[in-house]
């Protein structure tokens, strides 16, 4: 908003219902179904031959590995339905205040961290990086809005032309 309050144009609001979003909500998806494969394979079989630290450090560090993909994964679910006019964007409002995209932060400095399996720590990394992106795209979508305070009988391009010729001083 302008300081004369006028309106402007919520680019994340198109960007949720584009291919940009398609891309978003295919890579948060695609992780998801990546990082239950490794958990149940390769990062099993991992996690059993760490030294004690890591040990108990993996255990928790998976459990917030799957609790921020899930909740990732039902925004991504919610947007989408939004999207497809499955759901209104009332009921996702009342919806997704059950979803939490942050709050979820990893130490890295934390004994035993550089212990734990580079491709765990990656997902750990790929996983954070997706949640800052959809937390982003959040709260410019869903941000409160303020009703535009639009001059006394004036348009948007009168005021404008009004700013150009005080700034140039034209008349």
């Amino acid at each position: 908003m302008s300081e004369l309050g006028l309106n402007t144009i919520s680019f994340a609001g198109h960007a949720a219902s584009s291919a940009q979003f398609r891309v978003l909500y295919s890579e948060g998806m695609s992780l998801v179904e990546e990082t239950a494969a490794y958990l149940d394979g390769q990062g099993r079989a991992a996690s059993k031959v760490l030294p004690r630290m890591a040990s108990v450090l993996y255990a928790a560090e998976s459990m917030r590995l799957t609790t921020r993909l899930m909740q990732m994964a039902s925004w991504l679910l919610l947007q989408r339905a939004v999207n497809n006019g499955e759901m209104s964007r009332d009921q996702v409002l009342a919806e997704k205040n059950k979803v939490r995209l942050d709050g979820f932060n990893v130490d890295r400095n934390a004994p035993g961290w550089n212990d734990l399996p580079e491709a765990f720590r990656d997902l750990v990394e790929r996983s954070l990086r997706l949640q800052n992106r959809v937390a982003l795209l959040d709260r410019e979508i869903y941000r409160p809005t303020e009703a535009p305070i639009v001059p006394d009988n004036q348009n948007s391009v009168k005021a404008q032309l009004t700013l150009l010729q005080t700034a140039f001083g034209t008349n």
